[in-house]
């Protein structure tokens, strides 16, 4: 459990490194929702199952009978122990390489063009402003085959952002995108 404690702070530390090289000019609150989604149970038991991990854990014979060895909960922390037990027998530079190798395929998929803002935005008002976010088509400009569409996005009735796009969704991930980075930046609590 100790290995368990360092290695989380270690792979919480690389990751958010990793995370502002990739993305330099995101702000502090959705790189670190980014991180959390991350380093969540499942997917560290995923890559645990990925290195075969569940084969080397020492379980009684109960946790064998009800399959302990494919646990989510028990992968996961064991990944953390060998995270943390890399950290102490190799130090910082080791422990860093191990989990940009371990996270890089994860972290080369992400995109902030392919992030959903909306769903995003969704949760963050949800958990600070008790409110769901509505969004309202403000005007539509140009040709049929060629229109720019602008929206506005309000919570508890006051606009917290606008965008624009090449149609309503884009227009309304747009404006979600602003006003995420806007009330993740700006502390409530």
């Amino acid at each position: 459990e100790r290995l368990e404690f360092l290695g989380d702070a270690v792979l919480n530390l690389v990751l958010s490194d990793l995370l502002m090289q990739k993305f330099p000019k995101l702000l502090e609150g959705p790189l670190s929702r980014i991180r959390a989604g991350q380093v969540n149970e499942k997917n560290l038991a995923l890559l645990a199952e990925r290195l075969g991990l569940g084969g080397y854990l020492s379980v009684g014979k109960g946790e064998e009978q009800t399959g302990g060895r494919q646990k989510p909960s028990l992968l996961a922390d064991a990944l953390e122990a060998i995270l943390g037990a890399v950290y102490l027998d190799g130090g910082f530079e080791a422990a860093r390489s191990v989990i940009a190798r371990l996270f890089r395929p994860r972290l080369a998929e992400m995109d902030l063009l392919s992030m959903d803002f909306k769903t995003l935005l969704q949760e963050l008002c949800q958990a600070r402003l008790k409110t769901t976010p509505v969004y309202r088509d403000i005007k539509d400009e140009g040709p049929d085959h060629h229109k720019t569409f602008f929206v506005e996005v309000s919570g508890q009735g006051k606009i917290i952002s606008s965008g624009k796009g090449g149609t309503k969704k884009e227009a309304q991930q747009r404006a979600a995108e602003k006003a995420f980075q806007s009330l993740a930046d700006h502390r409530t609590e």
